[in-house]
């Protein structure tokens, strides 16, 4: 397979604090990668060091093929394009200002492919008017334009729906399929609004405190997200006891109802916590979300609360 993005053993320290720790990953190209970790994870942290804002403490990573400590990784990274946090715009500008402006900083000897940038991103009627008074979609959608100059095949969205209202979120979500589509552009996208990822990735990789947890397809996560068994019960540590005593996997996630990860005989599950003095007030088949997936994954599982 093809690899914009790879690591190996990557490590960075901030003190005594690990924020990387010895951490891999595997960006496919044309993909649309979904990075998934809570707050402090280390996701920003890759994405500074491939940026080139900051050194890695060991290991290494390579861009296009080209490793970090070659002579040609600055000219790799010109290839690329990040809005990272919040998207860097001159709020005073219009958009056409703004592009204009990011022209001038890459030095590209034109402004012709501002138009089709500003359509690209849907923002072609906006004239004069100045980012100030945009909406959080819009500013988001600018910031990915400001990212598109100089044509990069590899973008890298932090969080780009965060704060968005429903409207902004479908058009960030159609924007990023249709340039991942239509403009053959790969991306890294740091989220940790697992549903919205799901309607957009082909791939994922899970981190949690600096490590690579797994990474996976989205046809592999789709069959790894397993139906469950979702429990109402009169006694949620009865039921702990049983499905323990059964060592089936489960998820408690209220004082009275868990997802079961098992094929369960229902009659023998009635039983059991009959004989612990605990009704079973309703039951249903659902099938596991990828936020539930995540937090198995990364240490909910049996017994956790």
């Amino acid at each position: 397979m093809d690899y914009i993005l790879t690591a190996e053993s990557l490590s960075k320290h901030y003190g005594h604090f690990k924020a990387l720790d010895g951490f891999s990953i595997h960006v496919p190209k044309g993909a649309v990668y979904g990075f998934v970790g809570k707050n402090g994870a280390g996701k920003t942290t890759l994405i500074r060091l491939i940026c080139g804002l900051q050194e890695p403490a060991s290991g290494s990573y390579t861009l296009y093929g080209v490793k970090n400590t070659e002579p040609g990784i600055a000219k790799c990274r010109r290839r690329m394009g990040a809005v990272v946090e919040t998207p860097s715009i001159y709020l005073d500008m219009s958009a056409e200002e703004n592009l204009k402006e990011q022209f001038r900083i890459i030095g590209l000897p034109s402004f012709d492919d501002i138009p089709g940038l500003l359509r690209l991103v849907g923002l072609e009627g906006t004239g004069k008017k100045k980012a100030k008074d945009f909406s959080l979609g819009m500013k988001q959608r600018l910031g990915i334009a400001i990212a598109l100059a100089g044509s990069p095949d590899f973008l890298i969205l932090d969080e780009p729906v965060n704060g968005l209202d429903p409207q902004g979120i479908i058009e960030i979500r159609e924007l990023i399929l249709k340039l991942n589509r239509e403009e053959q552009i790969t991306f890294l996208i740091s989220s940790h609004i697992l549903d919205e990822l799901s309607r957009l990735a082909t791939h994922y990789g899970f981190i949690d405190s600096g490590h690579m947890v797994r990474e996976m397809s989205a046809k592999e996560l789709d069959a790894a997200c397993r139906k469950c068994i979702r429990v109402q019960v009169s006694d949620i540590h009865a039921l702990a006891r049983v499905l323990d005593g059964m060592d089936f996997q489960y998820n408690i996630f209220s004082d009275t109802m868990a997802d079961i990860y098992a094929k369960v005989n229902v009659s023998e599950l009635t039983l059991a916590l009959a004989g612990q003095g605990c009704d079973i007030i309703s039951m249903t088949e659902r099938e596991e979300s990828l936020e539930s997936f995540y937090v198995n994954l990364i240490g909910g599982g049996k017994g956790h609360e």
